[in-house]
This record gives C-alpha cells, sequence and structure tokens, in this order.
C-alpha cells in the first residue's frame, strides 16, 4: 500500500491552526493535522474563557480589513457550527489623551470610518463610576467590540474540519519536517507522513520547527486573574470590555460574570520563560501585580481571587505578527498577546497562502521580509 500523500498537513491546533485546517478541509483539501497537548488542552497561548476582540485598533490600523474579515468569519462559524462564540459589548479604551491607546485607537477609527466616541473626563467619571481615573484622562468608546469564548471556537473550528474530512492527531508533536520533492516530509514520535504543503501554526513552539525565525521571537508568561467585586456587581456586569493605559503599562478586562468573576490582566510584565519548563502555578506575585492596578484605578474590584491562569504569548520585536509563505511551508505566529480576535481570517489567509501563494487581504506589513531588513514596523 503506498504512502499517503496529504495536501496540507497543519502543525498545531491551536487558535490559528485550527481555522487553517478548517479553511482548508472546507475547500477540499485532504488535512493532516497535529497538536502536542490532549485535545481541549489550555496550556498554549488560547485558554482563558474569554479574549477581546474590537475593531478601533491602537496597534496600527492596518490590522482593522483583517479585524473586519475576523468579525465576519466569527458569525460564520456561530452560525456553522451553532455555538454562541462572540458576544459584542462594546469597547472602552481609557488613558491620557496623547497616549499610545486613545491616540491609536482614534487613528484606526477615523483612518476606517468606525463607529467610535471619544468622551471626556467628566462623562467618563460618570458613565463608569467603579473606575477612578486621573484628571487629564479621556476614553474612547468603540461600538463594534466584545469577547471571544476562545476554548469553545477552536473546538468549533476543530470539530468542523472534521467534519469536512480532516484528520486531526493529538499529543503528538511534530518533531522535525524536511523537504521532500516539491512537498515536505513531516516526522513525529509516532510516525513519518508526507504532504505537498505544510502550515507551521505552532505558537511559542514555532521557533523550534522554524530556527530562522528564533533570533525574532521570545516567550513570554502572562497570568489571568479573576476576582469577586467587594460590591456594585451590577455596575461591574454592565462594563463594555475596556483596555487602559495606566502610568506603569496597559491593562485590559471584562464584565463581571457569576459563573467566574471579574477577569483582569497586565500587559506584557515581560516575564521570559521556555515554553516546555514554564511555571504554571501563579505566584503571590503575579496577583500583587494585578491587585495593585485594582486597588488604584478599581477599588471595589478588589476582593477575593476566584480563578487564575497562566498562558504564554509568543512576542516579536515590534509585536505584530509574523504570516508568510517560504516555498511549501506557510506560516503564522509571534501573535504577541493580541492574536485570538484574528483567528478565524488568520486561518483563511493560511488557507489562501497554501493553496494559491496570496491573500485577498493586505498582509504586507506582516511579511518576514521586514525582518531581514530590520525595519520592524508597519
Amino acid at each position: 500500500m503506498s504512502e499517503p500523500l496529504y495536501d496540507a498537513i497543519v502543525a498545531g491546533l491551536g487558535a490559528h491552526g485550527s481555522a487553517a485546517a478548517y479553511h482548508l478541509a472546507k475547500r477540499g483539501q485532504s488535512v493532516l493535522g497535529f497538536d502536542r497537548f490532549a485535545r481541549g488542552q489550555t496550556l498554549a497561548s488560547f485558554g482563558g474563557l474569554s479574549r477581546i476582540i474590537r475593531l478601533s485598533y491602537y496597534e496600527h490600523p492596518s490590522y482593522v480589513p483583517l479585524l473586519k474579515r475576523a468579525w465576519e468569519l466569527w458569525r460564520e462559524l456561530e452560525r456553522d457550527s451553532g455555538e454562541t462564540l462572540l458576544t459584542q459589548t462594546g469597547g472602552l479604551y481609557m488613558g491620557p489623551p496623547d497616549g499610545e491607546l486613545v491616540a491609536g485607537s482614534l487613528a484606526s477609527a477615523r483612518t476606517h470610518g468606525l463607529a467610535h466616541e471619544l468622551i471626556d473626563n467628566a462623562e467618563l467619571r460618570r458613565r463608569y463610576p467603579v473606575f477612578d481615573i486621573d484628571r487629564d484622562w479621556v476614553g474612547v468608546a468603540d461600538a463594534q467590540a466584545g469577547w471571544l469564548a476562545p476554548e469553545r471556537s477552536v473546538e468549533a473550528h476543530l470539530r468542523l474540519a472534521e467534519r469536512h474530512g480532516a484528520t486531526l492527531r493529538f499529543t503528538e508533536p511534530i518533531e522535525r519536517w524536511e523537504r521532500d520533492g516539491d512537498g515536505v516530509r513531516v516526522t513525529s514520535a509516532q510516525g513519518s507522513y508526507r504532504a505537498r504543503r505544510l502550515v507551521i501554526a505552532a505558537g511559542s513552539w514555532l521557533p523550534r520547527l522554524l530556527p530562522r525565525l528564533a533570533p525574532h521571537l521570545w516567550v513570554e508568561r502572562s497570568v489571568l486573574f479573576w476576582f469577586e467585586p467587594l460590591r456594585e456587581l451590577d455596575a461591574f456586569a454592565k462594563l463594555p470590555v475596556y483596555i487602559v493605559e495606566d502610568t506603569d503599562r496597559f491593562y485590559y478586562g471584562f464584565p463581571y460574570d457569576a459563573t467566574s468573576g471579574l477577569k483582569l490582566a497586565g500587559l506584557h510584565f515581560g516575564d521570559r520563560v521556555d515554553p516546555d519548563t514554564v511555571d504554571r502555578e501563579p505566584s503571590a506575585r503575579d496577583e500583587e501585580r494585578v491587585r495593585a492596578f485594582l486597588r488604584r484605578r478599581m477599588p471595589l474590584g478588589d476582593g477575593e481571587r476566584r480563578r487564575a491562569q497562566v498562558c504564554l504569548y509568543t512576542n516579536s520585536s515590534d509585536r505584530h505578527f509574523i504570516i508568510d509563505r517560504e516555498g511549501p511551508v506557510t506560516y503564522a505566529s509571534a501573535c504577541s498577546g493580541h492574536g485570538f480576535k484574528f483567528a478565524s481570517a488568520i486561518g483563511e489567509i493560511l488557507a489562501d497562502l497554501t493553496m494559491t501563494g496570496h491573500s485577498s487581504l493586505d498582509i504586507g506589513f506582516l511579511s518576514s521580509r521586514r525582518l531581514a531588513s530590520g525595519t520592524m514596523k508597519a
């Protein structure tokens, strides 16, 4: 019996790999997918019950067309899977008027004609009394924002990929790959497999499969927390998703949910780790860094800790994604803590690149070519 030749092998079945497997299989491609963890694990970058999705994107206006497409595809995935995956709450971004968060959010909103509102300090305090904010801060309200359910979103992509014929293998990491004629040969602990194309979406483990990118990437340990507010539960429950540019860094959070609590995290504390040896146990130091923000900005939220979870960010030097194709290999990585919301669109982009070599969306600013040139700006 001859060895099977798949159209595509997908390495990594988390946020972006699961979406890529789905889009490839949906188009009739024979797909074989691998993941190092068991199905349903949350040991990579997508765990945590909720992930923000927002369109007035402070990081760069060039992301907005990708976000618009991602929003459409999340709604499409909901229809196809029968799951509720995206909850629209609106978004609130607060900080100094000339800060990165407010100025960047306004730039994206104005460039792309997004529904938004600039809120002055007095009105910000009136609308959101649970926050204790500086007198010079302002806010941007983003109409098209909310949160995604990451674990259920990944499972929906996996389930539909299988429905379209994909074969998915878990607890079987890919150890290496090599060129095999015009295609690739992939080796795991369980065997060797051939495909015309390879999609690498291995998150924090991508540098091991693409060593050329390793000097440009680093893995960061991030800890998510859920607290029980001291009182005013209704006010916390009515919050939109929010980001605050505070004096030390950005913090972000979600409306209070009775099941899990008030979710909050700080962005980029900078704890560099090896993904294989990372400490998965949240520490008192981890908690204090977030509680300091609560005491300063949301004192009524500084109640009992209900839950905590460690996740991993794979960061690039400029914190922009790296999405590209080289020969038979397509890859996406370094989403730097802001990539889950794009997963539905990145899956489609990876399928496009794998099958045709190009995407209808403008992803040139995310190309790996900027790494070689040293121009690490979008």
